[in-house]
C-alpha cells in the first residue's frame, strides 16, 4: 500500500503570532509614532535649544520683554506639573528609604558650590561685585529646570524633586549664612516668600500631577508624550527672559565672566557625579546628583 506521511503543521497560535508580527512590520508608522520620535529627538537637544534662546535673548532682549517676572511662577508651575504627572507616591517612598542622597546633595549645593564660586572668582581676578555674584549663584538652591533635565536624562525624577525642594527651603537660612561667611555681608531673604513660592511652583503642581496620574491614568497616558516638549519650551522661554533682562552687563563682562560661570556649573556636575559614585550610589542616582548639584536657580 501507499503510505501517506502527514506534514506537521505549526500550531495555530504560532501562525497567528507570525501573521501579526508581519502586519506590524508592514504597517505604516502613525502620526503619533512620528511625533514621538521627533519630540524625543528635540527634547534630547534641550541644551542646544537653551543656548539658542540665550543667544537670541542676548542679541534681541526686547523679544522676551513681554515675559516679565510675574509670569515666572506660572511658567515654572507648568514645568513642574509636566513632571508631576510622570510620578506616583511609590516613587517618593522609594527615595525616602535613602535620605542620604538628599543630604549629600544639600552638602554639595551649600558647601562645595559656594566655595567653588569664590575660588573661580579669585582665580579669574573678577571685580568684587562679580565675585559676589559667583558666590551668590553657588549659595542658592537648585533650579526647577533640573527636574526636566533629570527626566530627559532618565534620572530619578522623584529624587530630583526632593533635592530641589530641600535646597529651596534650605535657601531661607543657608543663603544669608553663606553670604555672611564668604562675603562679609548679609543678603536679605524673604523667608515667607520662599515658602509660598515653593508651595506654588514645586509642591502644588507635583501633587496635582500625581493626583491626575492616579485618578485619570487614561488621560495622563495621552498627554504624557506632550509634557516634555511643554516643559522644554517653558524652560527656554524662562531662561531667555532672565538673560534678556541683564543682556547688557553679560555682554560687557565678556569671556572673563562667562568662562568661570561655565566652569562653576561644569565642575559642580563632575564633582556631583563622581562624588556620588565614590560613595556607592548607582548610575541613576549619581546622574541625578550631578544635575541637581550643577544646576542653580540663578533667577532667584
Amino acid at each position: 500500500g501507499v503510505r501517506l506521511q502527514a506534514k506537521a503543521e505549526p500550531p495555530r497560535a504560532a501562525v497567528v503570532a507570525q501573521a501579526a508580527a508581519a502586519a506590524v512590520e508592514d504597517a505604516e508608522p502613525t502620526w503619533f509614532d512620528t511625533y514621538t520620535k521627533v519630540s524625543g529627538a528635540l527634547t534630547n537637544l534641550f541644551p542646544v535649544w537653551t543656548v539658542v534662546f540665550t543667544l537670541w535673548a542676548l542679541k534681541d532682549p526686547s523679544a522676551f520683554a513681554w515675559l516679565t517676572t510675574k509670569y515666572f511662577t506660572a511658567g515654572l508651575a507648568i514645568l513642574m506639573l509636566s513632571m508631576g504627572i510622570t510620578l506616583a507616591p511609590k516613587d517618593f517612598q522609594r527615595v525616602a528609604t535613602r535620605p542620604n542622597a538628599v543630604l549629600l546633595n544639600f552638602a554639595l549645593c551649600y558647601g562645595m558650590m559656594p566655595a567653588l564660586g569664590l575660588t573661580l572668582g579669585k582665580m579669574f581676578a573678577l571685580d568684587p561685585a562679580l565675585v559676589a555674584g559667583m558666590v551668590l549663584v553657588g549659595s542658592i538652591n537648585g533650579g526647577q529646570a533640573s527636574n526636566l533635565c533629570t527626566f530627559i536624562a532618565n534620572g530619578n525624577v522623584a529624587l530630583s524633586v526632593l533635592m530641589t525642594t530641600a535646597t529651596t527651603i534650605g535657601a531661607i537660612f543657608m543663603t544669608p549664612l553663606l553670604c555672611k561667611t564668604f562675603l562679609g555681608t548679609v543678603v536679605p531673604v524673604d523667608a515667607a516668600g520662599i515658602v509660598v513660592s515653593t508651595l506654588q511652583v514645586v509642591l502644588a503642581p507635583i501633587l496635582v500631577g500625581m493626583t491626575m496620574n492616579a485618578k485619570f491614568p487614561k488621560v495622563v497616558k495621552k498627554i504624557t508624550p506632550v509634557t516634555p516638549v511643554i516643559g522644554m519650551v517653558s524652560t527656554c522661554l524662562l531662561v531667555a527672559a532672565a538673560v534678556g533682562q541683564v543682556a547688557e552687563p553679560i555682554l560687557a563682562a565678556g569671556l572673563n565672566l562667562q568662562l568661570p560661570v561655565m566652569l562653576l556649573h561644569l565642575v559642580g556636575g563632575i564633582v556631583g557625579y563622581w562624588g556620588a559614585r565614590a560613595l556607592g550610589f548607582g548610575e541613576t542616582s549619581s546622574r541625578t546628583m550631578a544635575i541637581e548639584t550643577s544646576m542653580k536657580s540663578s533667577a532667584f
